[in-house]
């Protein structure tokens, strides 16, 4: 690995976080970590001792030479809290661990490590928690006492009051029993560090939240605030970068999940937005998402999906279909002629997942997001020299003959589908395929932007939504706007994904004089 000045920076800073470093390609014979360890990642998470206990097992000065290195991850099961009390330790890790190092101070205040990565020469962070958790952030506007619940993935509260926010560390996700009791302690703990009584709750607008259905059996008489899930995360953004709201943003807010306002599961949006409100000017095409979950964890079915909606046929010699059992692949078609248990989406986060499947980069997801950072992975691989890029259909009723009005425009990637499966026929390797895809979704940023200010006079732009944790697209588009005389606002201090929900959500719903006290 090679540091830059600023990853060497956090490394060695009074925080020291979690850096995510680029992996060398290709590694140096005798100095790489084994193949187990991270697996299909463009980076690892390095970290140096910050704590008398790693100083001890790393061995003092003086002391026989301890390890060079170790692999360390958290003490929890993947999407729970970590555990912070030795019996219970004990019981609920014992299939995971051999051994057990205990101590007799008992932890008050469970704390995750943070995670940051660099991308284009600033911090980006990953996960916000120890280091940076209670620190206060300031708001550009002033807001009354409230308590922000975030989402019900990478969970994340927040209180403010005036112009200082409080947000916790990172919860965890909310579909676990262990991580609703946690949120509760976290929402505690935020209190009593805090002069914050709130008067005011704000939650997302899925009614399945179990964040939103916490507020609204806590509420006490006090008035719960929906605040749609996408116009929080631009609204994140606007705040931490000081915006007063008095002008509207181009919000870019893509995603892999989120409710929309007409039932549909959100994620590729392009929004013109301020605090008090947003204008859907244009999103990704629907498609269906079938059987929920299960496309997730199968990004084959997305990828099929897809296919099918840009009226590709299911091919055998195309990598998703060949990843599909064939029994699978008979029922999910009879499934998707029937719309049964198919909610439409436009999550870009589930685009990414079908390319990856599509290329042959990642058929089935052990962790979240692991086929978009496979693919992000294989991007990174492509050869230099290459500036092909698929291209987007943008169907804009303005233009094509549909009705006037509101109707926002929508972008179809059958077009890159398409291209994808002439390139896949043509022996073209997914290195490539993935990077052309990135350039893609890049070129289509600057040109639905720039659209919006035309037709709207409105020339800054922010990037938020969990798919912009991807530095090269990140980058890619950040590069383009700029060129093209944007303002392009990105996270440095709370993360583009749904940890920096809960900051947009309180200044939307507790700004002083939005609502009735």
């Amino acid at each position: 690995m090679r540091l830059t000045d600023e990853e060497r920076a956090l490394l060695t800073g009074t925080v020291r976080p979690i850096v995510l470093l680029r992996r060398l390609t290709p590694a140096r014979a005798g100095r790489r970590p084994a193949d187990a360890v991270a697996p299909g990642s463009p980076d690892l998470g390095v970290m140096l001792p910050y704590t008398p206990v790693h100083q001890l097992l790393l061995g003092l000065p003086g002391d026989p030479d301890g390890p060079r290195l170790i692999v360390m991850t958290s003490g929890n099961v993947s999407g729970e809290p970590i555990v912070t009390d030795d019996e219970e330790a004990l019981e609920r890790l014992a299939h995971l661990a051999d051994a057990w190092l205990t101590h007799d101070r008992p932890i008050h205040v469970p704390c995750d490590d943070s995670v940051v990565r660099v991308c284009d020469g600033r911090p980006l962070i990953v996960r916000r928690a120890r280091g940076y958790t209670p620190l206060p952030l300031p708001l550009p506007v002033p807001v009354r006492p409230a308590l922000a619940v975030g989402g019900d993935l990478k969970n994340v509260c927040c209180l403010g009051e005036g112009r200082r926010a409080w947000l916790s560390a990172h919860i965890g996700d909310m579909d676990d029993l262990a991580t609703q009791h946690a949120f509760e302690r976290a929402v505690a703990q935020l209190e009593s560090i805090t002069p914050v009584r709130p008067r005011l709750l704000a939650a997302d607008r899925h009614p399945a939240y179990r964040s939103a259905r916490w507020a609204a059996r806590n509420a006490a008489g006090r008035p719960v605030v929906r605040v749609q899930h996408h116009h929080a995360h631009v609204a994140a953004a606007m705040a931490e970068h000081g915006l007063d709201g008095s002008r509207p943003v181009l919000g870019v807010a893509f995603d892999g999940t989120g409710y929309g306002d007409d039932g549909a599961v959100w994620g590729g949006e392009f929004l013109l937005a301020d605090y008090d409100g947003f204008t859907r000017l244009g999103h990704l095409a629907y498609v269906p998402l079938p059987g929920g979950d299960a496309a997730v964890h199968r990004p084959y079915r997305m990828a099929l999906a897809h296919l099918r909606a840009a009226g590709l046929e299911w091919s055998a010699e195309l990598p998703c279909v060949a990843a599909c059992p064939p029994d699978e692949r008979r029922v999910l078609e009879r499934q998707l002629e029937r719309d049964l248990n198919c909610v439409p989406t436009s999550s870009m986060g589930r685009l990414f997942d079908a390319v990856s499947s599509l290329a042959g980069v990642c058929h089935r997801s052990g962790y979240e997001a692991q086929a978009a950072v496979e693919l992000e992975a294989a991007a990174l691989r492509a050869p230099a020299g290459d500036a092909c890029a698929y291209a987007f259909a943008l169907r804009d009723p303005e233009t094509d003959g549909g009705p006037e009005g509101p109707d926002p425009l929508r972008a179809d990637p059958a077009p890159v589908l398409a291209g994808i499966v002439d390139d896949l026929r043509a022996g073209t390797g997914p290195e490539l395929i993935a990077a052309r895809f990135h350039r893609a979704v890049a070129r289509l940023v600057h040109r639905v932007c720039a659209l919006g200010r035309e037709r709207h006079q409105v020339d800054t732009v922010a990037l938020s939504g969990g798919v912009f944790l991807n530095s090269p697209l990140s980058s890619a588009c950040a590069r383009a706007l700029g060129a093209d005389g944007f303002t392009v606002l990105r996270h440095h201090l709370v993360p583009p994904g749904d940890g920096g929900l809960a900051l947009g959500q309180l200044v939307v719903a507790a700004r002083a004089g939005a609502a009735p006290d």
